[in-house]
C-alpha cells in the first residue's frame, strides 16, 4: 500500500502566516516539499515572518494583503500565481478573537470579529476556486475552532463566527467537490500561542491562572496543545491521502470535546 502525503511542488497560500499557527501550518508544508505563500496585513509583520522562515530554511514568499478586501486578496492571487504558480492550497488562517461579554460588546467589534474569522475566508476561497478548478484540483484547510461546536461566555461573536466557518466549509465542499476540490476544516483546542499567552500566566503566588487550571482539567490529555500538534492533521488534510476527505472539520483538542464534562482535580 502506498499513501502519498508528498506535496512536492505544490502551491500554498496560508492566509496570516507570520507566526503562530499559521507559521507552523506553513513550515509543515514546506517540509512535505510545497512552496509557501503567506500573507499578512501590514509589511512590518511581512517582514518579520520572512526572517523567521529563512531562519527555517523557508525560502517564502510573503505580501502584505487584507483578507476582508476582495480587490486587495484578487490581487494577492495574481501575484502569487505570477511568483509561484497557481494555488493548489489553501489555508484560511487570518483571524482574531475579542474576549467581551457579550452585552458589553459593540456592534462594530463583533462586525469586526466577523469580517476576518468569516467573511474574509469566503473572499479569499472565492478568489482561488477558479484556478482550482482550471487545474483539475485543490485543497482548502480552514481553521475552525472547538467553538464552531461550544459556546462560553465572552467569546460570542468569535463562536457565530466559527460556527459559520464550519458551515462555509460544507458548503464549499457540497458545491465544489464535483471539480476535485477538498474543503475540510481544522478545530484546534486550547493551543499555547502568543492569542492564548494571558490565559497562561502564572499568578503572583505562583499558582495557575484559573482559565489555565480549567483547561487542563477538562482536557483528557491534561495539557495545552502545541502548534506543532497541528502540523501532521494539516499536511494530511493539504495532501492526496485525504482526498476522499470533504467537508469534515477534524478536531485537534486534546480529547477536549469529547470529554468536556471532566471535573477539575
Amino acid at each position: 500500500m502506498s499513501v502519498d502525503f508528498s506535496l512536492t511542488g505544490k502551491v500554498a497560500w496560508v492566509t496570516g502566516a507570520s507566526y503562530g499557527i499559521g507559521f507552523a501550518l506553513a513550515t509543515a508544508f514546506a517540509a512535505a516539499g510545497a512552496k509557501i505563500a503567506f500573507n499578512d496585513i501590514n509589511q512590518d509583520l511581512v517582514n518579520k515572518g520572512i526572517a523567521a522562515y529563512k531562519e527555517k530554511g523557508i525560502d517564502a514568499k510573503g505580501y502584505v494583503c487584507d483578507v476582508t478586501n476582495e480587490e486587495a486578496v484578487q490581487e494577492c492571487v495574481k501575484k502569487i500565481t505570477s511568483d509561484l504558480g497557481v494555488i493548489d492550497i489553501l489555508v484560511n488562517n487570518a483571524g482574531i478573537i475579542k474576549r467581551v461579554p457579550m452585552c458589553e460588546m459593540s456592534a462594530a467589534d463583533f462586525r469586526k470579529v466577523i469580517d476576518i474569522d468569516l467573511n474574509a475566508p469566503f473572499i479569499v476561497s472565492k478568489a482561488v476556486i477558479p484556478g482550482m478548478i482550471e487545474k483539475g484540483h485543490g485543497k482548502i484547510i480552514n481553521i475552525c475552532s472547538m467553538m464552531s461546536e461550544l459556546g462560553r461566555e465572552t467569546v460570542s461573536a468569535y463562536a457565530a463566527a466559527k460556527g459559520g466557518l464550519k458551515m462555509l466549509t460544507r458548503n464549499i465542499c457540497s458545491e465544489y467537490g464535483k471539480y476535485n476540490i477538498q474543503c475540510n476544516g481544522i478545530g484546534p483546542g486550547y493551543i499555547e500561542t502568543p492569542q492564548t499567552a494571558p490565559l497562561r500566566e502564572r499568578q503572583a503566588d505562583g499558582s495557575r491562572h484559573p482559565f489555565d487550571s480549567f483547561i487542563i482539567a477538562k482536557t483528557p490529555a491534561e495539557r495545552w496543545g502545541t502548534t506543532e500538534d497541528l502540523q501532521g492533521p494539516a499536511v494530511f488534510l493539504a495532501s492526496d491521502a485525504s482526498n476522499f476527505v470533504n467537508g469534515h472539520v477534524l478536531y485537534v483538542d486534546g480529547g477536549i470535546l469529547a470529554y468536556i464534562g471532566k471535573q477539575p482535580q
